[in-house]
């Protein structure tokens, strides 16, 4: 049997501060999520540095909406308070002084910026709750695999390139079976992990329950919901000058750059500025020819745009020094004619003048004799 241990302290000054009040009376209630949540908040307002709600989701596996609610959780302990602006986005976290005389505490002088902002409605929006995931036999899962879930089991293999594990399995059975995902939308569901180089079978899950509790229930409404929080779709549109959200059109429209196109962010921001030079007017499409036009011509770095356009350039000389030479041969051969090319025939114009050698001394006689 094992004694006590003594715990030696060795830390270093890049450490982050963590009260004792929190480890012994708040720590053992808070899931796994609230707690990652509250102390890389702690860590990042000990550096004076700011984050968002899409930062620290994608950081931890985890979805903006199990972020929002570890936010509020921890607003209802009195452990931080949010504040907002004029239009209700959230723009402040103010980590409160723990106080076992006081579970609310009071307002400390340190603060943390959320950035970007996010509406408040979504921080105290009430969430209905998930249902609860069975523990399936394998008895269960084989009879699955083998009878409705046989073709999704399949997609799934396909897109993790490997067979699934039981626990994967349950995964998908719960997803299917509880959250009433139909075949389509849990193909995009896996599809749209895969993109976002998620491979974490609990990271699908949380995200198939916040559709759920969304309403979600097609793939083209999952794809609108998705387009409102893919970071580079909005920064992409912030670039053309567009501060709408993504409608699904927009969103598939830019969505192409990426995936059909394969281009990364820098060369479509590229054009993205590149088109905001040039015209007010319909710049999706105009940065979608842009685009088009750089995939037929092979580019992939921003050197094959600046080879591009040094043929370009060299080509509209070209055109120039041919256009000059050609005005100057035209204007010889009109300096050549008596008659100015273009200009108003008339009977003067349209005069022929008279060849024939006149004989003088011959009109002189012919004047005299008569």
């Amino acid at each position: 049997m094992m004694g006590r241990v003594t715990i030696n302290n060795n830390v270093g000054e890049d450490s982050t501060y963590v009260s004792n009040i929190f480890i012994d009376e708040y720590m053992q209630d808070a899931n796994d999520a609230q707690l990652k949540i509250y102390l890389f908040l702690l860590r990042m307002m000990s550096s004076n540095l700011s984050t968002s709600v899409p930062d620290l989701a994608d950081k931890f596996n985890h979805t903006e909406k199990d972020v929002v609610r570890a936010l509020k959780y921890w607003e209802k302990k009195g452990l931080i308070s949010l504040e907002y602006d004029d239009a209700q986005n959230l723009t402040s976290i103010h980590m409160e002084d723990i106080s076992s005389q006081n579970r609310f505490g009071r307002r400390r002088d340190d603060m943390l910026k959320a950035l970007p902002s996010i509406k408040s409605e979504t921080i105290k929006e009430e969430e209905k709750a998930a249902p609860v995931k069975p523990s399936y036999s394998a008895a269960q899962l084989r009879a699955f695999k083998q009878s409705e879930g046989s073709g999704i089991m399949f997609i799934a293999e396909q897109y993790y390139g490997r067979p699934l594990n039981p626990t994967e399995m349950s995964t998908i059975y719960y997803i299917h079976d509880e959250l009433k995902f139909s075949d389509d939308l849990l193909d995009y569901l896996m599809q749209y992990c895969v993109d976002n180089h998620k491979a974490d079978f609990r990271y699908m899950e949380k995200v198939a329950i916040n559709w759920n509790q969304q309403g979600i229930k097609t793939p083209k409404q999952a794809r609108a919901e998705s387009f409102k929080h893919d970071g580079d779709i909005i920064a992409i549109m912030k670039a053309l000058g567009m501060e709408n959200a993504p409608t699904i059109k927009e969103g598939s429209f830019i969505s192409a750059w990426k995936g059909e196109l394969g281009f990364p962010m820098d060369i479509i921001m590229e054009a993205c500025d590149r088109t905001v030079l040039a015209t007010q007017k319909n710049r999706l499409k105009y940065c979608d020819g842009i685009l088009r036009n750089w995939h037929e011509s092979k580019v992939t770095t921003r050197e094959d745009i600046a080879r591009l356009d040094a043929s370009h350039s060299a080509d509209l000389r070209k055109k120039k020094e041919k256009a000059s030479v050609s005005s100057i041969y035209t204007k010889d051969r009109l300096d050549e004619s008596y008659i100015r090319q273009g200009g108003t025939r008339n009977r003067f114009t349209d005069f022929q003048q008279n060849t024939k050698t006149i004989n003088f001394a011959e009109l002189e006689e012919q004047l005299l004799d008569n």
